[in-house]
């Protein structure tokens, strides 16, 4: 039997397709796109966001945290990120050789004890201002499933084309 190709397949998103709790902010439409890097979903600014990020509890400021162990936290709050990493001891970093005209390029963070000899160390406004051009938004975890700090961290960009 043949498989449909679904790829570029537009569809209405409802509260069940994005997951336990919503994801997607109260009065916004959303659209499923399937790409080849999976789907992804695009709110009504035409912005696509991972449905992990689109599940993840959203952190606005300083006083908000998870709400269980292991939860998928989401923020653009750059006092939220700061803290986030000054508390597990990371310093803002860049991955030498990933540069786009004299800006840095991937963006990361030097944690003590993992190695990060071959970083960039940068200081936190040129973090920032690189972050908040290409529109990312943060994924993080405080907190292991078991209890203990987490260091998981990725970032999700609605710009990003598929791969």
């Amino acid at each position: 039997m043949a498989r449909k190709h679904t790829s570029g397949t537009k569809r209405r998103t409802t509260k069940s397709d994005t997951g336990r709790g919503g994801g997607t902010r109260r009065g916004s439409a959303a659209r499923t796109r399937t790409h080849r890097s999976g789907p992804r979903t695009e709110s009504r600014s035409g912005s696509l966001l991972s449905r992990s990020t689109l599940r993840a509890k959203w952190i606005e400021s300083l006083d908000e945290h998870e709400d269980r162990p292991g939860q998928t936290l989401a923020t653009r709050n750059h006092d939220v990120i700061r803290r986030w990493a000054e508390e597990r001891g990371a310093q803002p970093a860049t991955v030498p050789g990933t540069e786009h005209e004299g800006r840095p390029g991937v963006l990361t963070f030097d944690f003590p004890g993992y190695g990060g000899e071959r970083l960039r160390h940068i200081r936190w406004g040129e973090w920032f201002r690189t972050f908040d051009e290409r529109g990312l938004v943060f994924l993080f975890q405080e907190h292991l499933r078991n209890g203990r700090p987490s260091n998981f961290f990725q970032f999700d960009s609605p710009q990003r084309e598929a791969a």
